[in-house]
């Protein structure tokens, strides 16, 4: 008995008909059909990137109570000083960078009880995350400000986002702050040790998806921030000042930071 023959489907037909059709086409022709898709389909993939991207429009000011922040806002967005307070919810604004794009600059508040909920409220908008840091005080607030900073940066959703990351040694005017490299080694070495604390307190628990972080780092290595090459950590030198302080804000590393990395 004769072989029963296959039925094709019409999507199965039609394809067998193109593959007939390109086999009797000049390869040179072939060739630059092939090109043209390629084009055509790395342009719609960009495009698609982009519009993922629109809705990452802000820049995060984060930090301890008492960095800067506000005043550091206030600077960007209207060009004076403000009084220095806690501020107990975030202050949102636009603003034009240098060369001409607008984004909008979120100041989470830095007391304890309110960062996190504002931190997880804002941090699916971030394209970038500027890290203020009081230059004067460090020294006393050093294991404050690596936990903190670890904390943002191994959470589990911004590493994904991977936004990029600016530390801004504020208060560089002040007699006695640290320079942007001492607090980059201190840091350094105190993120090491929050990392090694983290790890222990993690390893003494039975269930290990308790914890949402990711490492930060290589293993077995001790931490630097060039080993972070998702979030492009940069250090800069600021001095934000007071309205009081005749001498003009010292913020350009920041505005060109703004303009060229976000």
């Amino acid at each position: 008995m004769a072989a029963t023959r296959q039925k094709l489907s019409p999507f199965e037909m039609n394809l067998r008909m193109l593959k007939e059709e390109l086999s009797k086409q000049d390869p040179v022709i072939l060739s630059i059909v092939v090109a043209v898709a390629v084009v055509l389909l790395t342009i719609v993939i960009y495009k698609l990137v982009a519009r993922g991207k629109g809705g990452r429009n802000a820049v995060l000011l984060v930090g301890l109570s008492g960095s800067g922040k506000t005043l550091l806002f206030s600077r960007l967005l209207f060009n004076k000083g403000a009084s220095t307070f806690t501020s107990i919810k975030e202050n949102v604004g636009s603003y034009v960078t240098l060369n001409k794009k607008t984004i909008s600059i979120v100041d989470i508040p830095g007391n304890v009880r309110q960062r996190q909920q504002y931190l997880d409220q804002y941090q699916t908008q971030a394209r970038g995350l500027v890290f203020v840091i009081d230059s004067a005080t460090f020294q006393k607030e050093v294991k404050e400000v690596a936990e903190y900073l670890y904390n943002i940066l191994s959470d589990a959703i911004i590493y994904k986002m991977s936004p990029k990351l600016l530390v801004m040694c504020n208060k560089q005017d002040i007699t006695l702050s640290k320079s942007s490299n001492v607090i980059k080694t201190q840091l350094e070495k105190e993120i090491n040790t929050v990392r090694k604390t983290k790890a222990a307190a993690l390893g003494s628990t039975d269930d290990s998806s308790s914890s949402s972080g990711v490492f930060l780092g290589k293993k077995d290595k001790p931490f630097e921030f060039a080993h972070l090459s998702k979030y492009k950590v940069e250090f800069v030198e600021c001095s934000a000042k007071p309205e009081a302080d005749e001498e003009e804000p010292e913020i350009g590393p920041l505005q060109e930071w703004l303009a060229s990395r976000v």
